[in-house]
């Protein structure tokens, strides 16, 4: 994290008189701002002020704090909490402070270390000497070689008249490429790397309501559960349901122009792992690597806990700067739960009386702010750009009533629940159909008429509907045996388990189904109610739901999303006059021996 210049010598502005863990107290010699940056001890640790107390500040420090003693100084730096926003984001991995940690050799060095500032970059200017520009205007574009191309803005609040732009070449991130005068003829400077407040929402010209989906490939979410562009939404789950390889495979899939990955808190083998595998990735797209529309952002659990907290305002901050060049964003947070016990760790230590779970009684109104800045929005640029937020949460126990995942609930649109059972059963995506829900389907349904499904919002209900209504016959079932139950029921229970089987479980290793896209999804919804309709009229009719089941043409339903490919749509056709020769058949035999 850049928040002031390497040459910034150390000022008394303050002095240390009481240190525990990341929180220090201090006499101050000048007047402190909340939220101001500030650099402590000989290493010049970096800190935030969060708390102002007559000649007392009381500063979060976001490094370990290992040999801080009480009359240490520390040096203001006159401005907020900032990190630097440019080109060299893309494509690289950095910690919760914005530290790049692929150049940083085993440890990260204490202190103050730049990170995007100085490196050069292929610049070639949009604009010329004598335009009049505002803020969010491009004024270049760099295109480098390992990463998409990325657009240098005219910074918030700056506006005026070009009156200096350098040619096309290679430039420093922290040298100006162009210079603007105000209505006042004062000069404003622009780099290709800019700072940005991390607690300050980036400014948009306007909010403007979501026009479809992110769509992720992910049958269960796309159809039953879909998030809006520019929406925000939850998934809990407990230890082992899958969260992290969920989020790395939403990360891949999903077709954001950009993808912001954050693990904050998470474990170190975890995130490892996560390390490890996304420079590998090919993105299905382009067939060029992931990495290159992709910013990691790592902070584990063994990582001083109060840059876990800094980790998700970073990342939210970098996601909104590429949000502003008219792209769609996809944040992965993962997990908000430990963001949560970083905040009540440092409130614990600041003496605040706690709330729910001992969780400081800020925590909805933190959350809220985080969740917040997920947005479809108009630009400063006027482009149209978002920013969806998808933040995990590991509730202790899989208790989905505790604090965190209670409050998360009150600001996300779409609710994914993880669970145990499903995941123990090899059941991916382990999430649960009757504990989650969206509150985007009425905005997406232009999306699915558009591509052909106008039925969609009637298909999803009868999905869901029964679903519901197998939970209740299974616990009756396990009573009476379920060649007890009527046969209508014993249709619901057949039809529920085909949806599971072959709709909403995906299996992640097979090349065909890791990935579905739309119009497949369509076909195979569209053939399953089918499916419904046929075996409901076939049992009232008399057919026996046995002789259902063992239709040679169940086989091919089940196995549909693996066995046929997503450009070979024709044989959905076929798979469908399969099936109504099937059940034509079942009426003419019943019919015969009725006869």
């Amino acid at each position: 994290m850049s928040t002031v210049p390497e040459s910034h010598q150390p000022v008394a502005d303050a002095t240390i008189t009481w240190i525990s863990g990341p929180v220090l107290r201090a006499t101050v010699a000048r007047p402190f701002s909340i939220n101001e940056a500030a650099l402590v001890g000989e290493q010049q640790l970096l800190g935030e002020v969060i708390r102002l107390d007559g000649p007392y500040a009381v500063i979060q420090v976001y490094e370990d704090t290992t040999g801080l003693r009480p009359g240490d100084i520390i040096s203001g730096t006159g401005a907020a909490l900032s990190v630097p926003l440019g080109p060299g984001l893309l494509g690289n991995i950095f910690d919760g402070l914005l530290r790049p940690l692929t150049t940083q050799g085993l440890y990260i060095a204490p202190g103050i270390s730049h990170s995007v500032d100085g490196d050069s970059w292929p610049f070639r200017p949009r604009v010329t000497a004598g335009e009049r520009l505002v803020a969010g205007q491009v004024i270049g574009v760099v295109k480098r070689n390992d990463a998409r191309a990325q657009n240098c803005l005219v910074p918030p609040g700056v506006s005026g008249t070009v009156v200096e732009i350098v040619p096309t070449g290679n430039y420093p991130g922290d040298v100006p490429v162009c210079v603007l005068r105000d209505e006042q003829g004062n000069e404003h400077p622009v780099c290709q790397v800019q700072q940005w407040p991390v607690r300050k929402p980036r400014p948009v010209k306007a909010r403007i309501p979501v026009e479809g989906p992110l769509f992720t490939g992910q049958r269960i979410l796309d159809c039953l559960f879909p998030l809006a562009c520019g929406s925000r939404a939850a998934m809990p789950g407990g230890f082992g349901t899958g969260k992290t390889v969920l989020q790395e495979t939403l990360a891949k899939w999903c077709d954001a122009d950009v993808i912001v990955y954050v693990g904050c808190g998470e474990r170190g083998n975890e995130m490892a792992g996560v390390l490890d595998e996304f420079p590998k990735l090919e993105d299905p797209r382009t067939g060029r690597p992931l990495m290159e529309r992709t910013v990691i952002i790592a902070n584990t659990s063994n990582m001083p806990v109060a840059a876990r907290e800094a980790s998700i305002y970073t990342a939210v901050t970098v996601a909104e700067y590429f949000r502003d060049q008219g792209l769609r964003v996809a944040l992965m947070a993962d997990s908000t739960s430990r963001w949560a016990e970083a905040l009540r760790e440092v409130s614990g230590r600041l003496g605040e009386l706690p709330g729910e779970a001992g969780y400081p009684a800020y925590l909805s109104s933190r959350q809220a702010d985080f969740y917040e800045r997920a947005a479809h929005v108009t630009t400063l640029g006027g482009t149209v750009g978002s920013l969806s937020i998808i933040g995990a949460v590991s509730p202790p126990s899989a208790d989905f009533s505790e604090p965190v995942t209670t409050h998360t609930k009150r600001y996300v649109r779409s609710f994914w629940a993880l669970d145990a059972s499903r995941a123990q059963a090899r059941f991916y995506p382990a999430i649960h159909p009757l504990n989650s829900y969206s509150q985007d389907i009425e905005v997406l349904a232009p999306f699915w008429s558009e591509l052909g499904n106008p039925q969609w919002p009637e298909q999803r209900r009868r999905f869901l509907s029964l679903l519901e209504e197998q939970a209740k016959l299974e616990r009756m079932a396990r009573i009476v045996g379920k060649d007890a139950l009527p046969p209508r029921q014993q249709n619901v229970l057949l039809c529920a388990e085909l949806i599971n089987e072959a709709f909403l479980r995906q299996s992640a290793f097979s090349e065909t189904d890791r990935f579905c896209p739309a119009v497949k999804q369509i076909a195979m919804m569209q053939l399953l109610d089918r499916f419904i309709e046929l075996s409901a009229r076939a049992v009232a009719a008399g057919v026996d739901v046995a002789a259902i089941n063992s239709l040679p043409v169940m086989r091919q339903l089940r196995r549909m999303g693996e066995e046929i490919d997503n450009n070979e749509l024709e044989r959905f056709e076929v798979l469908g006059k399969g099936l109504d020769r099937a059940f034509a058949a079942l009426s003419n035999g019943r019919a015969d021996h009725a006869g």
